[in-house]
C-alpha cells in the first residue's frame, strides 16, 4: 500500500511517500527557518501563506523523486494537530484535494504520534512496547508505549516544553533564531562547572517536567555586559541542566514501566549531548536507546506517511471532513480500526 504524507504543522513543508513493502521510497522538504529569522520567531500567518507556495512543488519532486505516478498513491495522510490552524489547513486541504481527484481516501495523523511512530523507519528499531520521550519546541513528555494508539501519558511539562526554553534562554544571550540549535552550538565552547544551574522537579518523585524556572536562573546568573566566554560557559551548564533533567525522568521512566528500550524523538532528539547521556546511563540498566536519524527528529513528512501505512486501517473516505486541531492531547488516540 503506498502512502503519500504531508506535513505543515508549524514552519515546515514536507511530502513523503511510503510502501508497505518497499519502505520509505522519497520525502521532500522546505524549512521556512530563513523566512521567520528576521522577526525572531514563527509567524503564524507567514507559515500558512509560505505552505502554499511550497506544497504543490514538493509534492511533484516527491513523485519525481520515487519514480512513481499519483494515480498509484492508496491514500493520503496529513498532520491533523497539533500546530498551528492555519498550516495546517494547508497541508489538509491539499491532502483533501488530491484524495477527491484521485478517489482515494484520507488519514488524519496526530503530528506527535507521527514523532513517536518516527524510528520505526530506520533498519534497527525498536518493538512494543517501549518507552518514549517526545522532546520538542511545543512538548515535552514521556509516554509508555503499548502499540500504535496504545498510549499512556507518563509525564508532561507543566509549563515551557524543553524546546522552548532553549529558544527562550537563547534569546537571553543574544543568539539569532533559531535559538536552540545555536545554543547548543555555542555551548560546544562552554566550559562545565563556571555556573550551577537547578535541574528542576528531579528531587521530588514523579515524572513531569518544569523548565520555564531555567529561564529565569540563566537571567539572574548572567553577568551585565558578558562576554562571549561567559556567554558559551552559561550556555554549556544550560543545556548540561536540561539533558540531565531529561535523562534523569527518562531512567526513571524505564524503572517504572520496566521496559528495556527508549524512543527518543522531536527536534531537541538530535541534541548530542543528550544522545551521549541516555544511551550511556540506559546500556547500565541493560536497556537500549532507539532515536530517528537526525533529518527525522524535526518535523518531517516522512514520519507521517509511515504513521499514516500504520493507520491505513482509518483512512476515511474524501467526501470526509478536513481535520485541523491546535490542540490534541496524545492520549486522546485509539489503536487503529
Amino acid at each position: 500500500m503506498l502512502i503519500l504524507g504531508i506535513e505543515t504543522s508549524c514552519d515546515e513543508t514536507a511530502c513523503a511517500l511510503y510502501d508497505g513493502s518497499r519502505g520509505l521510497l522519497a520525502h521532500t522538504l522546505h524549512s521556512q527557518v530563513a523566512l521567520h529569522a528576521q522577526y525572531g520567531g514563527v509567524v503564524p500567518e507567514l507559515a500558512s501563506r509560505d505552505h502554499i507556495r511550497r506544497i504543490h512543488p514538493l509534492l511533484a519532486e516527491t513523485l519525481s523523486r520515487a519514480k512513481v505516478e499519483a494515480s498509484q498513491i492508496d491514500a493520503v495522510a496529513y498532520t491533523a494537530g497539533p500546530g498551528l490552524v492555519g498550516a495546517l489547513m494547508v497541508g489538509a486541504a491539499t491532502a483533501a484535494g488530491i484524495a477527491a481527484a484521485l478517489d482515494r481516501p484520507t488519514i488524519p495523523i496526530h503530528h506527535m504520534e507521527g514523532h513517536l511512530l518516527a524510528p520505526m523507519l530506520e533498519a534497527d528499531h525498536p518493538a512494543f512496547p517501549f518507552a518514549a520521550l517526545l522532546v520538542s519546541g511545543g512538548h515535552t513528555l514521556l509516554v509508555d508505549v503499548e502499540g500504535v494508539g496504545r498510549y499512556k501519558v507518563l509525564g508532561e511539562s507543566i509549563d515551557d516544553a524543553a524546546g522552548e526554553a532553549f529558544d527562550k534562554t537563547a534569546k537571553l544571550l543574544g543568539l539569532p533564531y533559531p535559538g536552540g540549535p545555536n545554543l547548543a552550538k555555542l555551548a560546544e565552547r562552554g566550559k562545565p562547572g563556571r555556573f550551577k544551574l537547578p535541574r528542576p522537579m528531579t528531587d521530588r518523585p514523579g515524572l513531569d517536567f518544569s523548565f520555564s524556572g531555567l529561564k529565569t536562573a540563566v537571567l539572574v546568573a548572567l553577568p551585565p555586559n558578558a562576554d562571549e566566554q561567559t556567554k558559551a560557559d552559561l550556555a554549556r551548564e544550560f543545556e548540561d541542566a536540561v539533558v540531565e533533567t531529561l535523562v534523569i525522568k527518562c531512567i526513571r521512566a524505564l524503572d517504572e514501566t520496566g521496559h528495556r528500550a527508549l524512543v527518543v524523538a522531536g527536534g531537541v532528539g538530535a541534541n548530542r549531548r543528550l544522545r551521549e547521556r541516555l544511551v550511556a546511563d540506559a546500556a547500565k540498566r541493560g536497556a537500549k536507546v532507539y532515536f530517528p536519524r537526525p533529518e527525522f527528529c524535526t518535523d518531517n513528512a516522512a514520519m507521517i506517511a509511515y504513521a499514516g501505512w500504520a493507520r491505513r486501517t482509518d483512512a476515511i473516505a474524501a467526501t470526509g471532513a478536513l481535520a485541523a486541531r491546535a490542540r490534541w492531547d496524545l492520549s486522546e488516540l485509539a489503536p487503529p480500526a
